[in-house]
């Protein structure tokens, strides 16, 4: 048992390298434009979504009773504060993925 474990640990520690070039390949460059692609859509969609709700939980807030009053306040809070994560995760790839071109 102790040989094998000494076995594997020369064994690691004497293998060669292995680079593999993936800079440039298909798979690299697809996900790397498909980031990009779904992060912009996000910045652009986030705050549509988030507005679009806003405006349907003020209008429900308005037909609202005192106690489903704060209900509707807390949703419309979640729903900027979200939209805020939102826009700053995608913006945060997208300064990532960045720096890898």
């Amino acid at each position: 048992m102790l040989l094998s474990i000494y076995a594997t640990f020369w064994l690691l520690l004497t293998a060669p390298p292995a680079y593999a070039d993936v800079k440039d390949s298909k798979l690299v460059t697809g996900t790397e434009k498909l980031i990009g692609d779904v992060t912009t859509w996000l910045m652009i969609l986030a705050p549509i979504v988030a507005g679009l709700l806003i405006i349907y939980f003020c209008i429900r807030r308005s037909a609202a009773d005192e106690m489903d009053t704060k209900k509707w306040n807390n949703r419309i809070i979640v729903a900027i504060v979200s939209c805020i994560g939102a826009v700053l995760g995608s913006a945060t790839l997208n300064i990532i993925i960045g720096y890898y071109k």
